[in-house]
């Protein structure tokens, strides 16, 4: 929709409203009536009136009958414009806080048959010859996010899916057994995270961990990428790992209030 609005189609009494809300933030979390009449240049009756209209539909709270400050139903505001995002777009600004925080990529993957498909990247560096980016498909055996989706799976589902899998060697470090590759699931399945050395492509190493609804059901896997010659297995764990693991709660704590 256009920014451009006809002056009879604009309602001044919301926008003083949303203003008046708007005045309130962590270093004025409690205003008189004078002092939200001058922030947000009102007379003292406007501002009186806005006030108790948002007292009366429960935005705004006046205990003392001379301090107002929100309530928390004006979180109701926010969490109507998260419901709408989906989870891949909540997820990008915690994404991109990881990725400043590593110096390197990160990206996040669901399931798609025998392939993990890309939902949302956030780049630092070019480290692999293909481009990834949204709609990318790799195949799910050779990559720490393949391993950690399929261990969201049902002991009996997983099996089978393990059973149909082709798994091709693209570097000496695939891991193409297929006994050695369900042990291996089972024990991301037990810790939720799954790291990858080398086996899609020679230099190119990946931690991912699990991304849970708030019922425990995986919806996703994130994981942090780099060149092997910059980053270690050790430091995949030691130092990326910890920080992953808080992104992806924060990501789930925000998806489990909407």
């Amino acid at each position: 929709m256009s920014t451009a609005i006809k002056k009879s189609d604009f309602i001044q009494s919301l926008e003083k409203g949303l203003k008046v809300i708007a005045v309130f933030d962590r270093d004025h979390p409690e205003l008189t009536l004078t002092q939200v009449a001058k922030a947000v240049d009102l007379t003292r009756a406007n501002a009186r009136r806005i006030l108790l209209t948002l007292e009366y539909l429960g935005y705004v709270s006046c205990a003392d009958g001379k301090l107002f400050k929100l309530t928390p139903k004006v979180l109701c505001l926010g969490y109507s414009y998260l419901s709408s995002l989906s989870f891949q777009e909540l997820a990008q600004p915690y994404m991109e806080d990881l990725a400043d925080i590593v110096n390197e990529s990160c990206s996040m993957s669901v399931l798609e048959g025998k392939d993990i498909v890309y939902v949302a990247r956030v780049q630092t560096k070019r480290i692999m010859t293909i481009a990834l980016g949204i709609g990318t498909r790799l195949p799910v055996h050779a990559t720490s996010m393949g391993r950690v989706l399929i261990a969201g799976m049902a002991p009996g589902e997983m099996e089978r899916y393990i059973e149909e899998l082709d798994f091709e060697a693209f570097t000496p470090y695939t891991l193409v057994d297929k006994l050695k590759f369900t042990e291996r699931v089972h024990l991301v399945k037990a810790r939720s995270w799954a790291l990858s050395d080398q086996e899609l492509e020679i230099g190119i190493r990946s931690i991912a961990h699990a991304l849970r609804d708030k019922n425990g059901k995986i919806l996703a896997a994130i994981n942090i990428s780099g060149h092997a010659s910059r980053v270690s297995k050790e430091e995949m764990i030691e130092r990326f790992l910890p920080a992953l693991k808080e992104t992806v709660s924060k990501i789930e704590n925000a998806l489990h209030q909407l």
